[in-house]
């Protein structure tokens, strides 16, 4: 209940459009259409516990708020970044007391990854036996950050970042509210919700400051930029962000997208990615995904490397750039990887096996009555430089690990082996 001097104190524009119903939240038509999960459990009346995994200013506390008045459950609200052991011990004694009287409880935890393992743990008899209702809120991955217990008592729910038709919702309730429009051109209205990366809650807050600033000339992109302070993107290069990132820059490298890979790799250098770190998983991917189709892009990303150790940031970006280029507009081949996979594989399944005893060195008297070295071949005094000698194990037949592909450099790799293998055959001794 609002006094009448809460009334009278004044409220950020973020505050005063909370929505007020289901129908007024924004952008998480996912969660809430018809038909949508939190939408059929609202209307069935039957709440479980939920984890709302998204990105900050998409609605996650607001949802948990109306989720409570819709299923005529009691609201408690904690952040785990101010609460521990005791203010928890509280809020599940007030909850057991409030079922002893037949009414339930909606506890909603922002930052619920925040708890440590052992707090977490807590809340599982409280979840298990129905005492309260538990909403958690993280923006870290739950997989990552969440006991198995926990998530296994929960429903993972994810919110997505709001796109522009919602951030525009957004600013059309601002501008009812304040009974005037927002002096910005239209294209410093855009540039607002750009700034504002899909956090509904940033974009308000940017509003409310745009309208202390009168109602003097629109201001263009350039004034708005003196007004409002950037927003720095969202990424957090110890956590889901730096995984996510990453991965995007390796499959659009695999998938010969140069541009999307350029963006990619933009976004983790603004974001503050360690350069070493990206430098280190280019150097795999010239390996892992193209090989020996180009041998020269190991060549390049060493050399990216090394040019970055040399000048640093800013002007070692674009090393890592011209790298990015390279390694998207190369020939793709996993050739490399598959074989040594397989190579690895057999070697673990072989155990200690012995090579066979033409290839190994006999410098004693022992070694050679022992038969080390008999019957080795010297390949360049043979016709061809290519004896065609067996050097795996002899309890071991011969494998073909390696496929080289058709495609750049293999290409050429592809005829060489083929013409070896003819020659084997043909030094082979004919078993007829």
């Amino acid at each position: 209940m609002t006094t009448l001097f809460q009334s009278l104190a004044p409220r950020p524009l973020a505050d005063r459009l909370r929505p007020r119903s289901l129908d007024e939240v924004v952008g998480q038509d996912q969660l809430l259409s018809t038909g949508a999960p939190l939408r059929r459990m609202v209307e069935e009346n039957r709440l479980s516990s939920i984890i709302f995994w998204g990105p900050p200013g998409t609605g996650k506390t607001s949802i948990a708020r109306l989720l409570a008045e819709n299923t005529d459950l009691h609201f408690e609200s904690i952040s785990a970044v101010f609460s521990g052991v005791s203010d928890l011990r509280k809020l599940f004694d007030g909850a057991r007391k409030r079922r002893d009287v037949g009414k339930g409880s909606l506890l909603f935890v922002d930052e619920i990854h925040r708890f440590n393992r052992v707090q977490q743990d807590g809340f599982l008899p409280y979840v298990e036996d129905g005492t309260v209702i538990l909403v958690g809120a993280t923006t870290e991955n739950p997989s990552f950050e969440l006991n198995s217990a926990l998530l296994s008592r929960c429903q993972v729910l994810v919110l997505k970042r709001l796109n522009e038709s919602a951030l525009e919702d957004l600013l059309v309730r601002a501008e009812r509210d304040v009974g005037r429009k927002i002096p910005v051109t239209i294209d410093a209205r855009k540039a607002l919700k750009n700034v504002a990366d899909g956090d509904g809650r940033y974009l308000l807050s940017m509003v409310d400051e745009l309208f202390h600033f009168g109602d003097r000339n629109k201001l263009d992109i350039e004034g708005l930029s003196d007004v409002v302070q950037r927003r720095m993107p969202l990424y957090d290069k110890s956590q889901d962000a730096h995984y996510n990132l990453i991965s995007a820059l390796h499959k659009s490298l695999r998938g010969s997208d140069v541009n999307a890979a350029l963006y990619w790799l933009a976004r983790m250098l603004a974001g503050g990615e360690d350069p070493n770190y990206i430098l280190r998983r280019l150097v795999r991917f010239a390996t892992e995904d193209i090989g020996m189709a180009d041998p020269v892009a190991l060549s390049q990303a060493v050399a990216a490397w090394q040019a970055f150790e040399r000048v640093g940031s800013p002007e070692g970006d674009l090393a890592i750039a011209q790298c990015t280029i390279y390694l998207a507009t190369a020939p793709k081949s996993n050739g490399v990887y598959k074989a040594f996979e397989d190579a690895a594989s057999t070697a673990k399944e072989t155990g200690s096996l012995l090579p066979p005893k033409h290839v190994l060195n006999a410098p004693t008297s022992m070694m050679k009555e022992l038969g080390y070295g008999d019957g080795y071949v010297y390949d360049h005094g043979v016709d061809d430089a290519f004896s065609g000698q067996n050097y795996f194990p002899e309890e071991l037949s011969e494998k073909r690990f390696y496929e080289p592909t058709e495609r750049g450099f293999e290409k050429e790799i592809k005829k060489r082996l083929d013409y070896w293998l003819k020659l084997k055959k043909r030094s082979a001794p004919n078993d007829s």
